[in-house]
């Protein structure tokens, strides 16, 4: 019961943070580059609502609080693979190495891409015999360090790209994160700044044009070449703080329980909360609900599982998968493969 009341405590205070920015009646929907960077990786965190922060305990703590590498134990490897809207395909894949007495390293790569379309103008819509092709990725790499056997802090640097057709919009940023194990029953808290940045602007031949400067006189040259001037945009830059601890555990069972806190710069702020129940740290079971409060949102209800097996002394195989409901956009599965060695 006390436990139960601490975590309502926690996820009362997280839904006033949440209806702070709600009540101001402005959201920033739509208005940053990379939206890509705040699809989740990793079936596992993803079923239990996107709530991570204060768990962050596999190779995806890359992603959703880099600190947490410190805490691992082996070597993990992890792939995975979405189908998401639109016949667009999301892929992530990371690895993270820990060096005794040094800390943790980590690699990780992310990409969303649409597949080859007809390129299409108002004159010929059908096709102009060309084609093009969009993508977004971002590759990282980080590092996180213990510095008590209770505090670590992590570090993220990744570069961004996002492309289509002949044009593209670079940048690089970092993550930044923090865990501690709290004396009280191993309750966990972090903290997560994420894709801290400069803005990106889309460049390329696609906005070369042919311009008039002056169509109401003749005799002027009106095949003036121009390239047409875009907008520079903020990064998708969220601060998280998240609480995570175990209900129960024993032997055989165990339930963790976790509450998150967003705060982005592109939307309201929200709340994340997931559970976890394992039986016999073999079978797994998750549960979660996704950017609660936050405004006209698609994303809510998660659920999923995974296995957990070991193939060799040194070697474990672990199987996740994700369900998200996303509303009028339709549901989304994910599934990856980890590797600990």
């Amino acid at each position: 019961m006390e436990k139960i009341t601490i975590l309502a405590v926690l996820s009362l205070l997280s839904w006033s943070t949440a209806n702070a920015q709600f009540i101001s009646g402005i959201s920033k929907t739509g208005t940053t580059a990379a939206s890509f960077l705040e699809i989740g990786v990793g079936p596992r965190a993803v079923a239990m609502g996107s709530a991570f922060v204060g768990i962050a305990d596999d190779v995806t703590a890359a992603y959703w609080n880099v600190a947490g590498l410190a805490n691992l134990p082996k070597g993990e490897v992890v792939f995975m693979h979405t189908n998401w809207f639109e016949d667009a395909s999301f892929d992530y894949a990371a690895v993270a190495l820990p060096v005794r007495g040094v800390g943790t390293f980590a690699a990780h790569f992310t990409v969303l891409s649409i597949g080859r379309e007809p390129v299409r103008t108002v004159l010929m819509p059908e096709g102009t015999g060309d084609s093009f092709t969009g993508s977004s990725i971002a590759m990282g790499i980080s590092f996180a360090y213990k510095l008590t056997d209770r505090f670590a802090i992590g570090f993220t640097g990744k570069f961004i790209q996002e492309s289509i057709f002949r044009s593209s919009a670079s940048a690089f940023a970092f993550d930044f994160g923090t865990l501690f194990v709290t004396p009280f029953r191993g309750m966990r808290l972090g903290a997560t700044m994420v894709n801290f940045g400069p803005k990106m602007k889309i460049e390329g031949r696609d906005l070369g044009v042919i311009f008039d400067p002056d169509p109401t006189r003749s005799g002027n040259n009106e095949q003036i070449p121009a390239l047409l001037e875009t907008d520079d945009f903020d990064l998708p830059l969220n601060f998280k703080v998240g609480v995570a601890m175990e209900l129960f555990q024993t032997q055989s069972s165990r339930l963790t329980l976790a509450v998150d806190t967003n705060t982005p710069n592109n939307n309201t702020a929200s709340v994340s909360l997931g559970g976890e129940y394992a039986l016999n740290e073999r079978l797994f079971l998750r549960l979660g609900f996704n950017n609660a409060f936050e405004r006209d949102s698609e994303s809510d209800l998660t659920f999923g599982g995974g296995i957990q097996q070991p193939l060799s002394q040194n070697l474990e195989f672990r199987f996740d998968y994700a369900f998200a409901d996303f509303g009028v956009l339709g549901d989304v599965h994910r599934f990856a493969v980890r590797l600990v060695f």
